[in-house]
């Protein structure tokens, strides 16, 4: 199939962006275009008005903000990929990234496209939400703050406003004493992911973290559980993402894989936490 017909502007910096959001309730941003040109050749989505973002330079940037790693809008997952520090600036979103489809979608997709497409299985929200990541909007009369939990509201469903743009996701740098894992299961390289998960594990306690079960990426914070408890709640919260069977996946395979892999990547998380580790 093909798109239905649309206006297409091209715009340099976010300001332009914004102005034409705020001018029809339908226009959408285009930026990478791996996710949303799928959904508009089947007509899934049918805007009078594409934003095209892709060639801002105001908008393809990655600086660091204090503690945090800033990535603006029209920045690539390659870009962020490619950076040579990054396993030891954000190692869970080095983790994760070679697992986002192929290097030729992630030469073209953007973060935060992937980030405002809230696609339940993709990996860069769940490294979001795992972190305590934060989505900046940006509208026309103000630029508000969003923590991940509150911007994923649902398959394909965020908090984000007809008139605003995903100006930016930040992402928390690594803490000195925290480790850091991602990992997932998929039926090939490069498919969605039927079940993914995340940990960040320090003295303190667990956060753990499941994508493609649920409507949305999920997390959940624990002491420092082990054994049996570990285990118990692990199989508690395999249940409450309340899995369903489709085509490829039964939910009971699903709930075995957040025990299974979630065990394994807290486990691994476990042996990279300690006091002297590099923030």
């Amino acid at each position: 199939m093909k798109p239905p017909r649309f206006d297409y502007l091209r715009v340099d910096t976010a300001a332009e962006a914004v102005e034409a959001l705020s001018q029809t309730e339908d226009a959408r941003i285009l930026a990478g275009g791996q996710s949303l040109m799928a959904i508009l050749n089947m007509r899934l989505a049918q805007p009078s008005l594409l934003v095209d973002i892709s060639r801002s330079r105001e908008l393809d940037q990655i600086r660091e903000e204090g503690s945090w790693l800033r990535v603006d809008a029209a920045t690539t997952q390659a870009r962020v990929e490619w950076m040579p520090d990054l396993s030891r600036k954000v190692p869970m979103l080095a983790q994760a990234l070679p697992y986002v489809s192929h290097f030729q979608i992630r030469n073209r997709g953007t973060v935060c496209g992937s980030v405002a497409h809230a696609d339940p299985s993709a990996e860069i929200p769940l490294v979001l939400l795992a972190l305590k990541g934060e989505v900046v909007l940006r509208g026309p009369r103000k630029q508000r703050i969003l923590t991940a939990d509150a911007f994923f509201q649902g398959m394909l469903s965020t908090a984000r406003q007809p008139d605003e743009l995903v100006e930016s996701v930040k992402f928390p740098m690594a803490k000195a004493g925290h480790g850091y894992a991602f990992t997932e299961y998929s039926q090939r390289h490069g498919d969605f992911a039927a079940c993914s998960v995340a940990a960040v594990v320090n003295q303190a306690g667990i956060r753990f973290a499941v994508g493609g079960v649920a409507d949305r990426p999920t997390a959940r914070d624990w002491p420092r559980l082990t054994g049996t408890d570990l285990e118990d709640a692990l199989n508690d919260f395999s249940w409450e993402l309340q899995a369903r069977d489709d085509p490829q996946v039964s939910a009971l395979a699903r709930r075995h894989m957040v025990r299974n892999l979630g065990k394994k990547i807290i486990a691994q998380a476990n042996q990279q936490c300690h006091p002297d580790s590099i923030g």
